[in-house]
């Protein structure tokens, strides 16, 4: 396969040629002789070629030819050809982003501005766009999306079936819908790559891991929809655990239960946005309280508890923001660190817990040992990411794990995202690390729709 990046230039003559660059031609292989098939996405035209003596590698598509494919403007992609007798345009990514508003400037809320991010890490290599469901006419094959013009606008377009989908659906709810699995095999039945399938729950995340000798050591001990008994011992053998939704996240309904002997049991949650601590002489008096406060506990991960590494009395646990690369593999594009608010049962910063760099927190926990403890909990992480990628019946193309570490260096995994935040990335000093990240996800995207030279097999 010949593949190079290409400018692109919609014209409006009437000839139905189709004029390329002697450069161009020749990192192609093109046959000039004969007609060539123009392709972007499942749409194609036939058209003679006629070379240009012009610099770089340039290609100029006239309108009647460049409408029929739905080539949506002129600009910089990638082009490839496997014979010399076909150019296929592209990639086309798709970003499934969810319902869009009437704005021009915020099209998808708050979502907007990672897209746009996205869009940037691969432009000039690609045709981005933005889309949800109801943008998709499966009869015709095309998608009406949000492109951002050179001007950094947006605009709608309507262009063929993407090459690529990257879900960034917001709503667990929606997700989940029949309707909306429906939409997203139709892309899969006609070998549509699309990856990031859907949120995980944490419980699922603790299944796919169990026939795992090696990645499931770093897994606490839980129990999914627990009952009274299955509480009261856990907290007698390991202390402390917690009661988590199993499809929460941000820390919200997280309860941390704890045993002291000749002391009692102890709850700690968050409450109105305070941070709340109450003691019970006994556990029935603990249980009730959980009763009073409508835990539906078939909805809950009881899960131990673990003595992870403190700064100031604070415990630490760690953000490991994973990616897929141009050559299909699992990379940690961005690591930060989150320190616990006192009284926290979390380290969310909305909980009052603070984002610091791992570099400097493993450096004052284990000295001059730190950074091979980082370099272990990296080789950790991307094993958790293989061995889950080797259960789950879908594509992956990203992964968050929340992770920790004991004083005895070993490392636990608590959570793991499909669709993770980069609340990390607002670290000034993570920000390199949240650019690597995108760029990672838009070689990956390449390498899924074989924009990209990959090795078989």
């Amino acid at each position: 396969m010949s593949l190079t990046t290409c400018s692109i230039i919609i014209t409006q003559q009437s000839e139905k040629v189709i004029t390329i660059s002697r450069s161009l031609s020749k990192a192609l292989q093109i046959n000039t002789a004969r007609p060539i098939i123009l392709k972007l996405g499942n749409k194609s035209v036939s058209a003679h070629v006629k070379l240009w003596n012009r610099e770089g590698h340039v290609m100029s598509i006239p309108h009647v030819l460049s409408s029929s494919i739905y080539l949506p403007a002129s600009g910089k992609c990638m082009v490839k050809s496997s014979n010399g007798r076909e150019i296929q345009l592209g990639p086309l990514i798709g970003v499934l982003a969810g319902p869009a508003s009437n704005s021009a400037v915020l099209p998808f809320g708050g979502r907007t501005g990672f897209i746009r991010e996205f869009m940037q890490a691969g432009a000039n290599k690609a045709y981005y766009f933005a889309f949800a469901a109801n943008h998709v006419d499966w009869n015709r094959e095309v998608v009406t999306g949000y492109f951002l013009d050179a001007n950094g606008k947006w605009i709608r377009r309507t262009v063929p079936l993407p090459d690529v989908v990257y879900n960034r659906l917001p709503s667990r709810r929606a997700e989940n819908s029949a309707a909306m699995s429906a939409f997203k095999t139709k892309f899969v039945n006609r070998k549509i790559p699309l990856f990031n399938w859907s949120f995980f729950d944490k419980y699922d995340i603790y299944r796919l891991l169990d026939g795992e000798q090696e990645a499931s050591k770093h897994v606490p001990e839980s129990i999914n929809n627990p009952k009274a008994d299955e509480i009261r011992r856990m907290m007698e053998k390991h202390r402390f655990v917690y009661l988590k939704p199993d499809a929460g996240s941000l820390g919200i309904g997280i309860y941390r239960l704890t045993y002291t002997p000749n002391r009692g049991y102890f709850a700690r949650f968050r409450r109105n946005g305070i941070n709340v601590l109450i003691r019970f002489p006994r556990f029935d008096g603990l249980f009730k309280m959980l009763q009073r406060h409508n835990l539906k506990l078939q909805y809950y991960v009881l899960q131990q508890g673990v003595r992870l590494i403190e700064l100031e009395n604070c415990p630490i646990d760690f953000r490991f923001h994973l990616t897929k690369n141009g050559s299909n593999q699992w990379v940690a594009s961005g690591i930060g660190a989150k320190k616990a608010g006192k009284g926290s049962v979390t380290t969310h910063v909305r909980s009052g817990g603070m984002l610091m760099m791992p570099e400097q927190v493993l450096k004052s926990v284990f000295g001059s040992r730190g950074d091979q403890v980082l370099e272990n909990a990296k080789n950790v992480a991307i094993r958790l990411a293989e061995a889950i990628e080797r259960n789950y019946p879908h594509t992956l193309g990203e992964l968050g794990f929340d992770l920790g570490i004991d004083q005895n260096e070993r490392v636990w995994m608590f959570e793991a995202n499909a669709k993770p935040g980069r609340s990390i990335f607002k670290l000034p000093s993570l920000k390199a690390q949240g650019r690597t990240s995108l760029v990672n996800l838009f070689e990956h995207c390449q390498y899924l729709s074989r924009f990209r030279p990959r090795r078989e097999g």
